[in-house]
């Protein structure tokens, strides 16, 4: 199934060393060592970073953008900064295929709405999230408001 997108914006990062190296985006703004975590195997060195804190930190900030929109679109009025999203990003052993798979949380704080509401807003913005769309079938998402 192929779908046509209307590119807006492209970035491009490159990894060097994988789980034990450097990750950069090609324009410079991002430039991070990496570590395997401790859980994992690795030595979870301070100051590192790994792929699944970078995808949590994505994931969390394109969900946030998308809640943001879904308000708007459903007509709810929420201030910019009573909207928080945590994204909780998991990795383990896959028993399908002796590989590793994720399992992610999401949970989104949205005060001022009522619990209706934050269920409403939490189910749409997870249909237009572009993170949402791109893992939907092959992750399993929790969604949680508070």
């Amino acid at each position: 199934m192929s779908k046509e997108i209307e590119v807006k914006y492209t970035t491009s990062a490159v990894s060097e060393g994988g789980r034990h190296g450097r990750v950069r985006t090609t324009d410079g703004t991002l430039d991070l060592s990496t570590t395997e975590p401790k859980e994992l195997g690795g030595d979870g060195e301070g100051g590192k970073t790994n792929p699944e804190q970078l995808f949590a930190a994505g994931y969390a900030s394109c969900f946030g953008s998308a809640a943001k929109l879904a308000a708007e679109t459903m007509g709810l009025k929420i201030q910019p900064e009573a909207l928080k999203v945590t994204s909780h990003v998991s990795i383990g052993k896959d028993s399908t295929d002796n590989g590793f798979g994720l399992k992610i949380k999401i949970e989104m704080e949205a005060d001022g709405l009522e619990d209706e509401q934050k269920q409403r807003l939490i189910q749409k913005a997870n249909e237009i999230c572009p993170y949402s769309k791109a893992i939907k079938g092959n992750v399993d998402v929790e969604l949680v408001t508070k």
